[in-house]
């Protein structure tokens, strides 16, 4: 039924689901669309020389780096900790955004075919941290960053989908899809040939991103493997309950905390409850 409509009507019916994959899609999407606007009505507003030559772009997206995509200082990481969640959703460049909502929506599907909802929300938030994360160590540790660590910010979500493609490609790694040009081919080689392009790219202009989606692809390989039970939503109930809890109660049950912490740790290694 569902293969017989239009591919509008297809698309309705995907985003009209309170589901993990659409929503993701839909925030990327309405954050690139407020960025839009926001420039558009800066424009209106700004001098005839300013807006002529562009300048006023500038600022606008300076002013929205600064405040949403994470820095490689870590001393303005400290000022604006909520930039490792908010910088996967900013883009400014379409053809950014659209390659990643591609990938996120042709990759999700597959991953929702065989995980959770709650799974595909923590690969694409955990694999966005930790590429966050090594962009950050790699800016602070090797030599050939230390002139552009102070200025040096990363954004967009290539990090989150390249998560996913990697979970999934080593979940099923024989799932076959057809690739335009190409034929049939495993999803393994896929993620195999995107991580190889990756590596390649390091030596570019975009040197911190390319490391940056690696980790992300890291991530995705080791949540199937060894963490498949960590969703966002298990680890803030965690943290919240047991962290905080350790902290304020009497030295005498904080054993029964790190009792507790292993049989967590447990239920995200082998994805069970206990």
């Amino acid at each position: 039924m569902f293969q017989q409509l239009s591919p509008i009507e297809r698309i309705r019916i995907f985003f009209s689901r309170r589901e993990a994959l659409p929503v993701l899609i839909l925030v990327n999407a309405a954050v690139w669309l407020v960025t839009i606007l926001v420039r558009n009505f800066a424009f209106l507003f700004a001098s005839p020389e300013s807006a002529f030559s562009g300048s006023y772009k500038s600022l606008i997206s300076e002013w929205l780096t600064n405040a949403f995509a994470v820095s490689a200082n870590t001393g303005v990481l400290i000022e604006r900790p909520w930039t490792l969640l908010t910088y996967m959703f900013l883009h400014f460049d379409f053809f950014h955004i659209l390659f990643n909502m591609l990938w996120l929506w042709w990759f999700g599907a597959i991953f929702i075919q065989y995980l959770s909802q709650r799974q595909l929300l923590g690969t694409y938030f955990f694999g966005g941290i930790a590429g966050a994360l090594i962009y950050i160590v790699a800016f602070n540790f090797f030599p050939v960053f230390s002139l552009a660590r102070e200025s040096a910010v990363a954004l967009g979500a290539s990090a989150s989908v390249l998560a996913i493609v990697v979970a999934i490609a080593f979940y099923v790694p024989d799932y076959t899809v057809h690739m335009l040009f190409l034929g049939q081919m495993k999803i393994k080689y896929i993620a195999i040939i995107t991580i190889a392009i990756d590596l390649l790219m390091i030596n570019s202009g975009n040197a911190g991103g390319h490391i940056a989606n690696l980790d992300g692809a890291l991530w995705g390989f080791a949540y199937v493997k060894c963490f498949p039970g960590l969703t966002p939503p298990v680890f803030w109930e965690y943290s919240k309950k047991r962290i905080f809890g350790f902290l304020v109660s009497p030295k005498s049950q904080n054993l029964r905390f790190i009792k507790e912490a292993g049989h967590y740790l447990t239920m995200t290694i082998t994805g069970k409850r206990y």
